[in-house]
């Protein structure tokens, strides 16, 4: 074979393989990063909380982030020292734990 035909080969796919890595990663958008820049500490009542959602720290983030839907829709993230947010991550753990 000719050296530049490996050439325009190898180039195709080395590009290839780059594009559909990049793809990849394109995908997991916002997962790669923290989710929460600030936390609310104040009390939210039980009932006012539709569902939350924990996130253990890891690559993508070094805190863990408790992220709480309200029953209006809004998304606000918890600070999970606060003694009310760390009795919810309780129940909802001893709930996980239950249901296994």
């Amino acid at each position: 074979m000719n050296t530049k035909v490996i050439a325009t080969l190898l180039a195709f796919f080395l590009a290839f393989a780059a594009l559909t890595e990049g793809a990849s990663i394109a995908r997991m958008g916002s997962e790669l990063r923290c989710q929460c820049i600030n936390t609310h500490s104040r009390f939210i009542h039980p009932r006012n909380i539709k569902d939350v959602k924990l996130t253990q720290s890891g690559p993508h983030c070094k805190n863990v982030e408790v992220i709480a839907t309200l029953n209006d829709g809004r998304e606000v993230c918890l600070e999970p020292t606060a003694n009310w947010v760390k009795v919810i991550i309780k129940a909802i753990l001893e709930k996980a734990q239950a249901n296994v």
